[in-house]
């Protein structure tokens, strides 16, 4: 197997399946990727995506351990095995959809299912830790396909928080020689990489701004029973109260510096109640709790991005991830950014939904072709972002 590695290290073009899920908890995305070259000479073209929905006992299961200060580490252990056999059982049905074997590609790249992520202080005893489970060694050994997983952990072993990682891809693929790019991206955690156009020689920039989706999930499960406000139809119905988000948008979190990581550990639904409470806010209508929580999320980003003080006529926004299919999220986004255009980011040849999952593949290719992605540089930019390979049996 070692030997079959070596070869696909050597190969011109490889065929890697992406295979993400986010803290919403949506589903599994698999991205079947042809990749070729490394490095700046990377081309990535998506040939396959679809999203496999997670039934509401794999939900469940997951929100037993996710976020959680306490668990059951026999609860732990069991999904961290159970979650990398599931995931290997979706890449089969995937392939198979696709009329491809498991022959047929050369490697799976799998994010894992992020369970907590704790950025530390600078006074903290402990480093910077994340964790992911849905173990690769259980998907190599199902699917009999070389995987490569734990970006994340190598990332902060490295010196960095472990996200938003996407960032070491977009420099590789979407770097514009004129105008200067946002790619933003709206899952669980809203993100946004700035890419400086080449002319400019300085570093690109990768940071979570806050909330994505995470908290209005949170409140859909939590009050509904429902996975998500399906297409922002309870949201569209609310009006914004403006106490209640000042009170939200008052964390440390948005006076901190950029790049900076988060996760819901810390935006979840006790945030939400402890800020109502601050703002004095009682017997509001979920629609408006809804409408607030996407105004929420579209001011966090908006703030963030508009601290570059760029020319809107001289910047491109793209934006991508679950939060382009709830309409008043992206309309308070555009109201937020008046002036600029924000495009869907398939507009770069790469669906939406799919540039997560994608942009792991092309990890995975960095991790077999031996580089580090090292071309990221700037402050605290750590220089590896590679993966561990997972050998079938």
């Amino acid at each position: 197997m070692v030997t079959k590695l070596a070869a696909i290290a050597n190969k011109a073009e490889r065929l890697i399946l992406g295979m993400m899920s986010g803290t919403s908890l949506d589903g599994l995305d698999l991205a079947l990727c042809r990749v070729r070259g490394t490095g700046k000479e990377t081309q990535l073209t998506v040939l396959h995506f679809k999203t496999i929905t997670y039934t509401a006992t794999i939900r469940s299961d997951i929100r037993a351990v996710f976020a959680q200060e306490t668990v059951s580490m026999a609860k732990l252990s069991a999904l961290h095995a159970s979650i990398g056999a599931l995931f290997a059982e979706c890449a089969l049905l995937a392939l198979e959809e696709w009329s491809l074997t498991a022959a047929d590609v050369d490697l799976i790249a799998s994010h894992g299912q992020t369970i907590f992520h704790a950025p530390q202080p600078k006074d903290s005893p402990f480093p910077n830790n994340t964790l992911q489970i849905g173990d690769g060694d259980h998907i190599a050994v199902k699917t009999g396909i070389i995987t490569i997983s734990d970006f994340r952990q190598k990332h902060v072993a490295g010196g960095g928080e472990g996200a938003p990682l996407v960032v070491y891809g977009d420099q590789m693929l979407f770097t514009d020689d004129l105008k200067d790019r946002f790619l933003i991206n709206i899952g669980g955690i809203a993100n946004f990489t700035f890419l400086p156009c080449a002319k400019k020689g300085t570093f690109p920039l990768a940071t979570d701004t806050g909330p994505g989706n995470t908290l209005m999930n949170q409140y859909m499960f939590h009050h509904f029973d429902e996975p998500f406000d399906k297409n922002g139809q309870l949201a569209t119905a609310g009006q914004v109260n403006h106490a209640l988000l000042e009170a939200l948008l008052s964390h440390p979190f948005f006076l901190q510096a950029m790049p900076k990581t988060t996760g819901p550990e810390l935006f979840n639904l006790a945030y939400l109640h402890e800020a109502m409470h601050r703002a004095q806010v009682t017997g509001i209508s979920h629609p408006d709790v809804l409408a607030t929580l996407c105004a929420f999320t579209a001011k966090s980003v908006a703030t963030s991005m508009l601290t570059f003080h760029l020319a809107p006529q001289q910047t491109e926004l793209f934006i991508s991830g679950g939060g382009i299919h709830n309409p008043c999220l992206m309309a308070f986004l555009r109201k937020e950014l008046m002036g600029y255009s924000i495009q869907l980011f398939d507009r770069l040849g790469i669906p939406p939904d799919a540039k997560e999952a994608a942009l792991f593949a092309l990890l995975a290719n960095e991790t077999v072709a031996g580089n580090s992605s090292n071309m990221i540089g700037g402050p605290r930019a750590p220089q590896i972002c590679l993966g561990k390979i997972s050998l079938p049996a």
